[in-house]
């Protein structure tokens, strides 16, 4: 169950490692997102601690030493949340909150509160709830230590405080409730894709934040709502949009993101069905984001998790590079021993020649906020989704003439 949050920030500190397999460039850019997630939401990033291990402690994550520093900062700075980048085990839950005494979260914790929020129909409360369940399972001692004192922080919209004798048949008995609950909505949902005859379906897909709903509000001329923020749009949403003379379909789906919690994908397996049942998948990409070579990777990653044959997803694919216009590169400059790099905006045309231009053989580049490129989009899309209508309706001979809008 969804709790209403309390108004008031959090003071937060984040903690991650750098190991072997992830260094210290990428744990900055781990910690950068969830600086951002947790401002999403609603806590403030007051500090960030780091350490060099060889693998994560199995007992506390990090070191004995590194939780006394960070225990220290905690008192003196009336430090209510921590959070780690990685989803911890209960037992290192449990061994971290009696070092530090406070609230303790993870990166799955923090993302199962942002679904929480962001979450407005029944199914999505429905999904979220069931994530929750799951997430708790497992958690429920360490839960039951100081759930009086969880009232509408970040973290907290769990499925409520019971006495911890009955709560993991509660819990249990819950989950199955909700997975009988999500069935039925999953027949419905499915009624309904059927209802909707042979029309071409396309989806937006992406990384969090990168533009999708916008995208959507340009082509579709709906109002979905669009936030800077990560995970603003959690609902699926389906609008009919018609580029010259073809109708389609098009759905907005959520955000992806690195470390995706389990329990989200197997509880969105529904919703990601209209990603599945696509016939044409549009690959949003924020090309102003540094790692958005790592974003593409993990959008890829979770598309060959959710298909049938776990393997390379086996849809077409328009790749849309979008926010253009914030995209810069690092240059040296030759002539400066002293200005090493400095920043530099590509044209159009520029990006047009890069290696970006050749991925997947089929690529746009975009601004969705501030319409640029947009009718080159809308040809692309144009010419996608009547090769598929083509072959659905081989009769209709007339529709495929072009002409001007």
């Amino acid at each position: 169950m969804i709790e209403k949050r309390n108004q008031d920030f959090e003071n937060v500190i984040l903690i991650g490692v750098i190991t072997q397999e992830q260094d210290e460039e990428k744990s900055k850019e781990y910690l950068d997102e969830l600086d951002f997630l947790t401002i999403t939401a609603g806590g403030k990033v007051v500090k960030r601690f780091t350490q060099k291990l060889d693998y994560p402690n199995p007992k506390t994550f990090v070191g004995t030493g590194k939780l006394d520093e960070i225990k220290t900062y905690i008192d003196n700075n009336n430090i209510q949340t921590v959070i780690f980048d990685d989803e911890l085990m209960p037992s290192q839950l449990r061994n971290i909150e009696k070092l530090l005494e406070c609230k303790v979260l993870d990166r799955t914790n923090l993302i199962l509160d942002i679904f929480a929020q962001r979450a407005q129909t029944s199914y999505a409360r429905t999904q979220v709830e069931l994530a929750q369940c799951q997430y708790l399972l497992p958690r429920l001692t360490r839960m039951w230590t100081h759930l009086e004192r969880q009232k509408g922080g970040i973290g907290l919209r769990g499925p409520g405080e019971t006495e911890i004798e009955t709560d993991r048949r509660i819990i249990r008995d819950k989950i199955s409730l909700l997975k009988k609950k999500l069935k039925t909505i999953d027949k419905q949902m499915a009624v309904q894709r059927k209802n909707r005859g042979k029309m071409v379906r396309v989806a937006l897909v992406g990384y969090t934040n990168v533009g999708k709903s916008t995208l959507m509000n340009v082509i579709s001329k709906s109002d979905v709502f669009a936030e800077n923020k990560l995970f603003a749009t959690l609902d699926t949403t389906v609008r009919k949009v018609v580029i010259k003379n073809i109708p389609f379909l098009l759905t907005d789906t959520v955000g992806f993101i690195r470390k995706l919690p389990t329990q989200l994908v197997e509880s969105f397996k529904s919703t990601l069905d209209e990603v599945r049942e696509a016939d044409l998948l549009l690959h949003v990409v924020d090309i102003s984001h540094d790692s958005f070579e790592d974003h593409i990777d993990s959008v890829n990653s979770i598309l060959a998790e959710i298909s049938p044959e776990k393997e390379k997803f086996d849809k077409p694919i328009l790749m849309v590079f979008n926010k253009i216009d914030n995209y810069t590169h690092k240059t040296i400059d030759e002539d400066d021993l002293i200005t090493e790099r400095s920043k530099e905006h590509f044209t159009l045309a520029e990006l047009e020649k890069t290696w970006m231009s050749k991925m997947n053989n089929n690529c746009v580049f975009i601004s969705a906020l501030n319409k640029i490129n947009i009718e080159e989009f809308k040809k692309k899309v144009y010419d996608e989704v009547k090769k598929i209508h083509i072959t659905r309706f081989p009769y209709n001979d007339y529709l495929y003439q072009d002409y001007e809008e």
